[in-house]
């Protein structure tokens, strides 16, 4: 009987030593700030901005930035308030502000319960070790995916967002430079601009 207890202890150790669970999307910080760039795949424009996200109150405050002289380009601020439904858009010089109704839902910075894992790996070369997870919407029923994201393994911070429709990729987005919190919660609050605002977005070219 101890021979057959010594032999089962074995061989269970072998099999299950080989078991893994299955991977589980991880939870995202709920505030952080940071800044991203975002890739228009239709007009081939990159938009770089600082951002600060707060998902316990469904607000993005997101500040375009200069990297450059662009010629005849305005530059504006947007503030995402989701659950008032109103996006204000400012002009960074003037201060001219606009008001507009956000008709699309709250899409946190996350990854959602059902999402489906696809790979994990490292980024970067030797030294830099920082090991993140992919995941994406893919479902066995539906050929292609039509959000994939990319997040650090170790606090679950977004690392890239890549969106498609109709098979193309529509934007993707990178994050860095993210740190946890909101320094200054009253990026949130319009200029008093805002009081007189316009009802439709205001366009880029000068």
């Amino acid at each position: 009987m101890l021979v057959f207890v010594v032999l089962w202890q074995v061989l269970c150790l072998s099999v299950c030593s080989g078991f893994r669970a299955a991977p589980q999307p991880c939870p995202a910080p709920l505030q952080w700030e940071g800044r991203t760039v975002e890739y228009d795949h239709g007009t081939g424009r990159n938009t770089r901005a600082a951002v600060s996200y707060d998902a316990q109150n469904q607000r993005i405050r997101v500040l375009e930035q200069k990297t450059g002289h662009t010629p005849c380009k305005k530059f504006f601020e947007y503030i995402y308030l989701f659950k008032s439904g109103v996006l204000f858009q400012i002009e960074e010089i003037t201060k001219q502000c606009a008001k507009i109704a956000l008709t699309e839902a709250w899409d946190p910075y996350d990854i959602p319960l059902n999402s489906t894992y696809e790979d994990q790996y490292f980024i970067g070369g030797p030294g830099d070790m920082i090991e993140v997870q992919e995941w994406s919407d893919r479902k066995p029923a539906r050929k292609n995916e039509a959000w994939v994201g990319v997040y650090t393994l170790k606090d679950c911070y977004p690392v890239q967002e890549t969106y498609t429709k109709n098979s193309s990729v529509t934007t993707s987005t990178r994050f860095f430079d993210l740190q946890l919190g909101i320094s200054d919660p009253e990026v949130f609050n319009p200029p008093s601009t805002c009081l007189s605002a316009l009802s439709k977005r205001m366009t880029s070219d000068c």
